[in-house]
């Protein structure tokens, strides 16, 4: 396992939507399991491809609950529902926090790391970071949707995603 750099905003890649992963191999696995030490390591719950370079559809969520790591591989929202405006941040914009809206309620579909599909139902702040990763693999940055920066003080208990 190896922590990869974190890509930081300006960077171009973090901008482009991402290529579909069409291979499923071991290299895709020592990616994965990389990719969580990374988050890991830098104190995220989620880390989506591009933030370590990389132009693929191929993100990962772990805040913490009974699910663990969900690994997702291109992705997609079937559903959304409700909604939820809540503190942000991002491993890619270090020390920037606002609050974002977003679907209180996603279903998507993925591939998981040996090219299973699969669905799942989130809620809350795990629809939150699901979407927030999704979002980084179409060049879409939590700072196009903040509708207002926190300061520091504000900040109690928030994580980045």
């Amino acid at each position: 396992m190896a922590i990869r750099k974190i890509v930081n905003y300006p960077a171009e890649i973090l901008e482009q939507k991402c290529k579909e992963v069409v291979k499923f191999d071991k290299k895709l696995v020592k990616l994965l399991d990389d990719m969580y030490d990374t988050m890991i390591e830098f104190d995220g719950v989620g880390l989506a491809a591009p933030q370590i370079g990389l132009d693929a559809r191929i993100a990962i969520v772990d805040i913490d609950d009974e699910l663990g790591t969900i690994e997702m591989i291109n992705p997609q929202i079937l559903n959304q529902e409700g909604e939820q405006t809540g503190p942000e941040g991002c491993l890619s914009f270090p020390g920037l926090y606002g609050e974002v809206t977003r679907a209180n309620y996603v279903k998507i579909e993925a591939l998981d790391r040996k090219g299973r599909k699969y669905q799942l139902d989130a809620e809350g702040f795990l629809a939150r970071a699901i979407q927030h990763e999704i979002d980084h693999l179409d060049g879409i940055l939590f700072t196009s949707k903040v509708t207002r920066y926190l300061e520091e003080d504000e900040l109690e208990g928030v994580e980045s995603e």
